[in-house]
């Protein structure tokens, strides 16, 4: 299902003066987790992160340079008018906005994965945001105070960071996603968290978001 154009393959494009952004990959696919699940969608994943999970699924750091339009020409060859914005974390890109803007101005609507720690461009339709419980000491300082779902993987004893964000960051759905280490799922552990967390009647409702696209054997 995967659609991809090889990095190396994008090299022949263009460059001029021009801002360049660390891009790990573009690729066509659909969207596999939280409410936009099944949505056809054209990831752009950034390089770098400023956090390190330890069970992160993507290697943010093995990235290479490409100009805006050579971005732009890569996107323009997929039938679909979604972009998701990924990462690593893209919102500590350097010159965001300008590619952001290019691509708005091309009738391109615009989601992003976020863990929620840096301010999002405005440029954003759609916000999802991904906190993460390890690193609870920095959302005590900072955090984006809306999105349109917040998804929290179940890596620990999460419900009182759970209850923490949801009285301070506003969404329209909020999901727990299980925690995947060597390819096993904790799915057992995250509903039961799931029930607890919507037991209690000032939560707003929680909801289940497993990485579907991984048991569909896309990207």
């Amino acid at each position: 299902m995967k659609a991809v154009v090889p990095v190396q393959d994008m090299r022949h494009l263009p460059s001029t003066e021009e801002p360049s952004y660390k891009i790990v990959e573009i690729f066509h696919s659909l969207q596999g987790e939280g409410y936009n699940t099944g949505m056809p969608s054209i990831f752009i994943r950034f390089g770098t992160c400023n956090l390190t999970c330890d069970w992160c699924d993507t290697e943010y750091n093995k990235f290479t340079r490409l100009s805006l339009s050579q971005i732009y020409q890569t996107v323009k060859q997929y039938d679909c008018k979604n972009i998701i914005i990924t990462g690593g974390e893209p919102t500590i890109q350097p010159q965001i906005r300008t590619l952001l803007q290019t691509l708005k101005q091309a009738g391109y609507f615009l989601a992003i994965e976020t863990n929620g720690l840096t301010a999002v461009p405005p440029e954003i339709d759609y916000i999802a945001c991904s906190p993460k419980a390890m690193y609870a000491e920095k959302y005590r300082d900072k955090l984006i105070e809306y999105a349109d779902e917040v998804r929290i993987v179940c890596d620990d004893d999460i419900l009182p960071f759970c209850q923490a964000i949801a009285q301070r960051l506003t969404a329209k759905h909020y999901y727990l996603s299980p925690c995947e280490r060597g390819g096993v799922m904790n799915i057992l552990e995250t509903i039961t968290a799931i029930g607890q967390l919507n037991s209690n009647p000032e939560s707003p409702h929680w909801q289940l978001s497993i990485q579907s696209h991984k048991l569909a054997n896309i990207e």
